[in-house]
This record gives structure tokens, C-alpha cells and sequence, in this order.
């Protein structure tokens, strides 16, 4: 096998992985590597349920065969993106639990001391938008929010340094 073969595949396997990674919901943050192999063994098995369907010399046959082909191997993929979440996380694939920052997992031991040395927890991370509105209080209820915080300012029991950091907080939402 030539380097480009090996290149194709990498950046296949890569494309697909990472189809995969994003069609499962919240965050999955992995090495490289294994993106490209969870997108490498998604393709094998993809690939094979394609060749099933249409055949050897089918599968190639039209751009729907392809098509299908291409999609079945991003769900293999996807299969094993869920897996890898639920027995090797230790994570569901739905629910509010599934947005947090996972505790286990190839390379989230040195991800998080990575996060710790940068000042950010991970475990106070906001959720991603989900359904186009952010996860979290209502805007009215930001609003009110922001509203006591001017006021506690303007009585003087926040400093102008305190009352920022809280106002950058909610403008998250």
C-alpha cells in the first residue's frame, strides 16, 4: 500500500470519525487516532452491509448506492462512537448527563489538567445550544437577574470588578 493510499484512508477514516463524533449528542473529545479508527471500523462495517445489499461490484454502481454506502458506514461509526460513550465513559447517549464533560476516556485524564492549568473546570462547562436556545434560564429571567446585579452595585455591596464577572456570566445565556 503507497503512502497516498494510506493518507486516504487516514483522512477517510477522519472524515467519517468525526461524522460520526458529530451526530452523537455532546461532547466526545478524543485523540486523533482514535477518530480515525472508531471512522476506519465504521467504514468496514458500513461497507459490508453495503456490499450485502447491493453487492461486490454494486456498491459503486450508481451515486445512490454510494450514497447509502457512505451513510451506513457514518452510522456504524456513530454505533461505535455510542458505545465507546456508554462502556468506556461511562456516559448515556441522552439526557442532561450526556452534555457534561466526560471523567473518563483515552486522553480526558491529561484534557482535563489541561483545562485546570488554564483556569477552566470542566465540570462547570456550559452545554453546547441545543435545539437553537442556549441550555439554561429563560431571557426574562436573565434579565431580571442582571437587573438585581446593577442594583447591588449602585448600593454598593458589589464591586465593579464583582458586579463584571457576574454580568459576564449570565450574557452566556
Amino acid at each position: 500500500m503507497g503512502f497516498g493510499a494510506i493518507v486516504a484512508a487516514v483522512a477517510s477514516g477522519f472524515l467519517i470519525g468525526a461524522a460520526a463524533r458529530y451526530i452523537v449528542p455532546g461532547p466526545d473529545p478524543m485523540p486523533f487516532w482514535l477518530t480515525v479508527l472508531i471512522g476506519l471500523a465504521g467504514s468496514i462495517v458500513g461497507g459490508a452491509v453495503g456490499i450485502g445489499l447491493y453487492g461486490v461490484h454494486g456498491v459503486t454502481r450508481t451515486h445512490g448506492h454510494v450514497f447509502v454506502t457512505v451513510m451506513l458506514e457514518i452510522l456504524a461509526a456513530a454505533g461505535l462512537v455510542a458505545l465507546y460513550r456508554r462502556f468506556v465513559q461511562r456516559r448515556p447517549l441522552a439526557g442532561p448527563e450526556a452534555y457534561r464533560f466526560p471523567q473518563r476516556g483515552f486522553g480526558i485524564a491529561r484534557l482535563r489538567a489541561r483545562f485546570k492549568q488554564l483556569g477552566i473546570d470542566p465540570d462547570k462547562l456550559q452545554p453546547p445550544r441545543t435545539g437553537g436556545r442556549a441550555v439554561g434560564p429563560p431571557p426574562d429571567e436573565v434579565a431580571r437577574e442582571l437587573e438585581k446585579l446593577q442594583e447591588q452595585r449602585e448600593r454598593g455591596e458589589l464591586t465593579d470588578e464583582e458586579y463584571e464577572e457576574a454580568r459576564a456570566r449570565l450574557r452566556r445565556f
